[in-house]
This record gives C-alpha cells, structure tokens and sequence, in this order.
C-alpha cells in the first residue's frame, strides 16, 4: 500500500481553489483535474464503478462481503481549496521527530509555540507544513488521503469484513457550494460521515446556522471643494454602518457556541462601496436576532441618508443537530471508533459548517470527523502525519463496528 503522506503531497501539488464569483459548476475547471485523478486512482484499486458526473461529484462504491445486512455507510471529502489564501504552487515541509520547538517556514513566518501552544501535543512526530507563501490544503486533502487509504486497505485486505462503503468527492464545500447540485439517491449511503473536521480526536455533529450579507451604498461624489451638505462618502457609510453593528459579537471575541457577525470584505471609493458580512449562530432565534439586527443598521443608515444601501442577506446552511440525533448511533459509533484508535474522542460544535450539514437536511445524517490539521485557510496550516493515518484508521474501525453489530441482530 501507498503510504498516507506520499498521497496527501500529491493531492495537494494540484491547485483546485475555487471561486466564489463564478456561476459554473464546479466553481473552476481545475478542480476537475484532481477529481478525474482519484476517479483514475480508484479505478487502479478495483473500483470499477467509480465515476465522476457533470457536476464534480466523484462517487464509488465498494460492495458488503458480509452475510448479513449491513447499512451502507459513505465517507466524504472535498478536494477544493479556500479562496483566502494562494493555492499554487505549493512547497510542504516536513518536520520529523518535531522537538517542540518554533518551526521556521520562511517567508519571514514561522510557526511559534507562544501562538500555537497545541503544537506541543506532536512532539516527536511528524508535521508537515507549508513554506509561508500558500496554504497547505489540508483542509480537506487530508481527508481524501485519509479515505483513499481506507480505500486502498478494504481492496487488498479481502479477510476485513464491511457492509457496503460509499466514498464521494466534492468541490465548492469552501465557497458554499459543496453539494449543491448532490445526488444523495445516487449516492446510496444510509449514513454517512465527512472527514473534514480539525485537530486529532475532533467529532462534531452540531454546527453553525449560516448566512451571508452582501450590501451596497451607493454615495455621492461631489468636488471635496465644493461638497458642504452635498456629499455622500460611501466608505465612511460603510465604516460607519459597521461600528453600528456590536463589536462583542465579532468572531475574535467569541468561542464555543457564541455566535458571531463577521466582516469579511470591503471596498469602494467615495461614489460607492460594497461591505459582505458572514452571520453565524448556533442557536436558531438567536441566528435570526443577528440577520435582523443587520438589515435594522442598515434601515437606520437607509432613514438618516435618504435609502443610499442596499442588503441582500441569504441563508447558506442550518444546524444538522436536528437531522444528527434521532439517528445518534452514527455518533456512538464514531466515537467507539475514535477511541478504538488510540485516541480520546473530542465532541464539540463546528464553529463553521461542512458539506455535512447540507446533506443532513438532504437526507444523509452526516456528522464531521477530524481529518487532523491546524490552522486551515492560511499560510500557517500544518498536519501531524500521524493525525492523518489515526483518522484513515477512524474510518475502518466505523465499518468494523457496523459490520459486527449487524452480525449480532
């Protein structure tokens, strides 16, 4: 078998960042050159029947070799990239037998125990990180490695005893757009989980309520010299629009299920500006309380200036809490399978969503596992080598566990 990293460096020697203004699908073509790649990776396997359709989405299949009838179960990792950070040409290092120390990436960063003191929990093994110019993309790569070892494991260890394993690839999770256009039917899984989550031992089957806030101003510009009562600066609007808003519920002041309104983007000149916010809440009405208190600042800012701003405020994903529980086995087992090895399961909310949550409420209850890397969407993201292949291990124990249970009835 392939070793787990020598995957994971292929995978992300591609740049498959999408693109959030594009109305394709998938949001850019380059994703597709790593999509038909694992589509020719799982065919090498023995996996015949997989396929990839107009859309993007990868699918496959891997038939039960157990007696009695056991759920299919699919896994799930996107192969895109976030738009935050550059996505090419990326250089990963590898740090063996990581002394606890400050890791230098060059570039003029590093990554340093001070800010990251979590880094002392892999001490003496191996990370792999970038060099300071690009992100990693571990998020999710780390997670499509992962599955195509445990792939790569069930073909040439006929003796592993499995119910049915659907795996899926997807672009577009990082702009929203994971499983827009998602064949859950297709699919066939009964459960399903997405191997997306942060650092090692990490489950989460509750995640953020979303949504997006994308509003215009249109100003006035008028000759500074003669603009007395006349002009309208659209970026001081938006600024002050923006201190309207509470600066306890940004994200950097909150943690946990606290939610947040996040300003993400500004620009403009003095005729016009446009200011995009992401509204996040774990709890439902205190969601809505923060997507009304949005277009509230901008009906008072729309009365003082004389309905200058425009807000187009759009649900993006729900809480998969409700769709999750009344099938809590997926969870139960994902932690039995967490700690068969090796590792204590850490149960937590997403502060953020996965493609998980849409296919919730598509469906498929499709709770987040850990896929093991730090600091995702900047140039400062690093995986622990041995994070990687516990989580492989997370899927096969999954399937292990189904497959007994089933057995047993």
């Amino acid at each position: 078998m392939e070793k787990l990293s020598n995957k994971f460096l292929r995978y992300v020697s591609f740049d498959t960042m999408s693109d959030e203004n594009s109305a394709s699908q998938p949001s850019t073509e380059k994703q597709l050159v790593l999509l038909r790649l694992l589509v020719d990776e799982l065919h090498a396997m023995g996996i015949s029947n997989a396929s990839i359709d107009k859309d993007g989405y990868v699918m496959a299949s891997i038939d039960s070799n157990c007696a009695a009838k056991v759920p299919a179960i699919g896994f799930i990792a996107h192969v895109d990239t976030s738009p935050d950070a550059p996505g090419c040409n990326i250089h990963p290092q590898f740090v063996e037998n990581y002394d606890g120390g400050d890791i230098v990436l060059g570039d003029g960063k590093k990554l340093a125990v001070s800010d990251f003191p979590e880094m002392l929990m892999y001490k003496g093994q191996t990370l792999i990180t970038t060099d300071g110019t690009t992100l990693l993309g571990a998020d999710d790569k780390a997670g499509v490695a992962e599955i195509m070892c445990a792939a790569e494991y069930i073909m040439t260890h006929p003796e592993f005893k499995h119910g049915p394993v659907k795996i899926a690839f997807t672009p577009d999770e990082e702009i929203g757009r994971g499983v827009v256009a998602f064949d859950v039917a297709r699919f066939g899984a009964e459960f399903g989980y997405t191997m997306d989550g942060g650092m090692i031992g990490e489950l989460e089957y509750e995640n953020f309520n979303a949504a997006s806030a994308k509003i215009h101003i249109q100003g006035r510009n008028i000759h500074p010299g003669y603009a007395k009562n006349k002009m309208i600066n659209a970026m001081l609007v938006a600024m002050e629009l923006n201190a309207i808003l509470p600066v306890e519920q940004r994200p950097e002041y909150t943690q946990d299920y606290e939610g947040f309104i996040h300003l993400i983007s500004i620009k403009g000149v003095v005729e016009e500006a446009d200011i995009a916010y992401i509204i996040r809440d774990h709890d439902r009405q205190l969601f809505e309380r923060k997507k009304l208190m949005v277009q509230q600042c901008v009906d008072f800012i729309n009365a003082k200036y004389g309905n200058i701003v425009t807000a187009e405020i759009k649900d993006q994903y729900k809480n998969m809490r409700e769709m999750v529980k009344p099938h809590f086995h997926v969870v139960e087992n994902a932690i039995k399978a967490i700690e068969m090895a090796g590792v204590k399961p850490k149960v937590q909310p997403i502060r953020g969503g996965t493609d998980g949550a849409n296919l919730s409420f598509m469906g498929l209850p499709c709770p987040n596992i850990f896929a093991g890397g730090h600091n995702f969407h900047g140039k400062l993201e690093f995986v622990p080598v041995q994070s990687m292949e516990r989580a492989s291990e997370v899927i096969l124990n999954i399937l292990k566990i189904y497959a007994e249970k089933s057995s047993k009835i």
